[in-house]
């Protein structure tokens, strides 16, 4: 299995080679399959309930997976930082690098706005813009802030912040939440008064797109505050799993899992009860979100790390199988993402005749003709979804067997 996996976070020769850490990549690998599994169904007026997101309050297991991704974003922000050090990188140059790969992944986000029309009708939010965003502030907090008590300090203010600005700060133009209107209003809230400001501005003079849901955006600029936390988490996380006494045997590692498992069920029973007061809410990504999904995947990666981490080699033949497809895509885990949006973007775009001689998309086509000839259902948008799967899958295979790994 050795050069199985190779992360986007590697980096090239260092003194000391770093330790793989082989469950984060098998959990991005899950999370990104799993991204482009729920974001493209064959039918959106047939999807089962927990392959589609919460309306409002509420989750689903499609609300775990961006969080997720984010909370790997930060474990791996660690495990960069720790090979740069060892490297010998300074602060200063560790800090360019971080700039650079925001702007790599803010002009990746252009570019899949450019495509196919090829004209301007950028979001100025959206899901990599938000990873970009996290990841900038996250890296930066982390480059500076190196003991991990200032990190908790941190994500404790902006969790504690984002409710109270949420709960008692005056809207403009609507009043008080809980006063003058319901709190957590999807329309009269801080968040999508925020949302609709900014928006104005750069439709004025930046050309920009309208908000996602109009009135609103699930990727908006104030609700990427508590998504910068989630990195954080994932950094503490991280640094857990980086500390050198675990390697020295089963028993010290078999702690470590033990501690993870107790961290993310705290964080899981504490963000449960704070819901309570302010909803586990994906669309304004609230405190309480943070902590539940933070929490759920904290858990799994423990699991994961039992699972995969450490174990000697010649792994199982079963467990080569299993985990084979996880490592592909977490490899490349950008990579997949765009080609998941280059293709569903193309399928929609270009059209074609059928045989009634009606023009469709080559998404339409492809649903209606193969996997809906004898109707819609549940089912059949779900197998579209897996095949669709299946397909983004075979270009990032193909980068797998010649060992190139794209890194932003």
């Amino acid at each position: 299995m050795e050069g199985m996996v190779a992360s986007t976070m590697t980096v090239e020769t260092v003194k000391v080679k770093p330790r793989r850490v082989l469950s984060v990549d098998m959990l991005r690998g899950i999370t990104i399959a799993l991204m482009i599994l729920v974001n493209d169904p064959g039918d959106w007026g047939h999807v089962f309930g927990q392959l589609d997101h919460a309306p409002w309050n509420g989750w689903t297991l499609t609300d775990t997976v961006f969080p997720t991704f984010l909370f790997l974003v930060g474990a791996s922000i660690v495990f960069s930082m720790k090979a740069r050090e060892t490297k010998g990188d300074c602060r200063a140059t560790q800090a360019g690098h971080i700039f650079l790969r925001f702007a790599k992944l803010v002009l990746l986000a252009w570019a899949l706005s450019f495509f196919p029309r090829m004209h301007w009708t950028m979001r100025i939010y959206g899901v990599l813009m938000r990873i970009a965003l996290c990841y900038l502030v996250g890296a930066l907090i982390l480059l500076w802030a190196r003991r991990a008590r200032f990190v908790v300090w941190i994500v404790a203010v902006i969790l504690v912040g984002y409710w109270w600005l949420l709960r008692y700060a005056k809207v403009p133009g609507a009043g008080h939440p809980g006063v003058d209107f319901p709190f957590m209003d999807p329309m009269w809230n801080m968040t999508a008064w925020v949302d609709r400001s900014v928006s104005a501005w750069t439709l004025k003079w930046l050309h920009t797109g309208t908000l996602y849901q109009k009135t609103r955006d699930p990727e908006g600029l104030l609700s990427t505050l508590p998504a910068v936390a989630t990195v954080l988490i994932g950094a503490l996380v991280g640094k857990i799993m980086l500390r050198p006494e675990w390697d020295e045997g089963k028993r010290e590692r078999r702690s470590m899992r033990n501690g993870m498992i107790t961290f993310g069920g705290l964080m899981f029973v504490g963000g449960s009860l704070w819901g309570r007061w302010f909803p586990v809410n994906k669309n304004l990504w609230t405190s309480s979100y943070v902590l539940v999904m933070a929490g759920i995947a904290t858990v799994v990666l423990a699991l994961l790390n039992w699972l995969v981490d450490g174990r000697k080699q010649p792994w199982p033949a079963w467990l080569r199988v299993s985990t084979w497809p996880w490592f592909v895509f977490g490899s490349n885990a950008i990579a997949a993402f765009t080609v998941s949006v280059v293709f569903v973007k193309a399928a929609i775009f270009f059209k074609i005749a059928g045989a009634d001689g009606v023009k469709r998309s080559l998404w339409m086509l492809a649903y209606k003709d193969v996997f809906a000839r004898h109707g819609s259902n549940e089912w059949t948008s779900l197998a579209f979804a897996v095949s669709f799967v299946v397909i983004c899958f075979l270009p990032i295979w193909l980068l797998w067997r010649k060992k190139i790994f794209l890194r932003m």
